[in-house]
């Protein structure tokens, strides 16, 4: 799809061990939690944020928060992961909400739009760290044709332009193909300008 640019291999193994050390710190500021889906159920994916606002949802919905759930602001979006922002984007601004999605095996996230933004001009830039992942793309209609893609760790995928509102989500994580962490798993790093 036009506007879907995946920069394979962007991060090597040192840029990935430091993107992921910075990460674990912002675990530690903000722990890792398992929000609800408006119908209630509990999402297979941890998640946390960094930046100016997180992502949240609950009975009530899904939407953008500038507290984390068990209260205190979000720490800020780190460096090494700015970084990558402005290679791909540039300095003209900076993304609001770095959300954290931590995969272990057998998570998944279905097809959805990121549409909460207030500025759709400004791309989703995605960063894959840890296990390889089987990410679906579709159009900007629900129910219309889609694609796969495997994602690697040191991947970049940036959804912009007719991209921007494009159905997406992740089908399943491929436990083992990755040793950058020590118990597996896949950290999904997704940054966004929201205002």
């Amino acid at each position: 799809m036009n506007g879907a640019t995946l920069f394979s291999g962007l991060l090597d193994g040192a840029d990935q061990a430091r993107i992921i050390d910075d990460i674990r710190r912002v675990v530690t500021a903000a722990p890792l939690f398992s929000p609800l889906t408006p119908w209630g159920k509990p999402m297979s994916v941890r998640m946390t944020s960094a930046g100016k606002y997180g992502w949240f949802s609950d009975r009530k919905g899904y939407r953008y928060t500038d507290r984390h759930p068990q209260g205190g602001t979000w720490p800020p979006i780190p460096a090494s992961v700015l970084d990558i922002w402005g290679r791909l984007v540039g300095s003209e601004r900076t993304p609001d909400c770095c959300l954290v999605n931590f995969y272990t095996d057998g998570a998944r996230m279905g097809l959805h739009q990121d549409r909460d933004e207030a500025d759709f001009r400004w791309p989703v830039l995605s960063v894959s760290l840890g296990d390889d992942a089987r990410f679906r793309i579709g159009t900007t209609t629900r129910g219309g044709p889609t694609e796969s893609v495997r994602l690697r760790s040191g991947d970049v995928l940036q959804l912009g332009g007719e991209a921007r509102l494009a159905y997406h989500g992740i089908d399943r994580i491929m436990p083992g193909t990755s040793s950058l962490l020590p118990k597996g798993g896949r950290i999904n790093l997704t940054m966004r300008v929201v205002d």
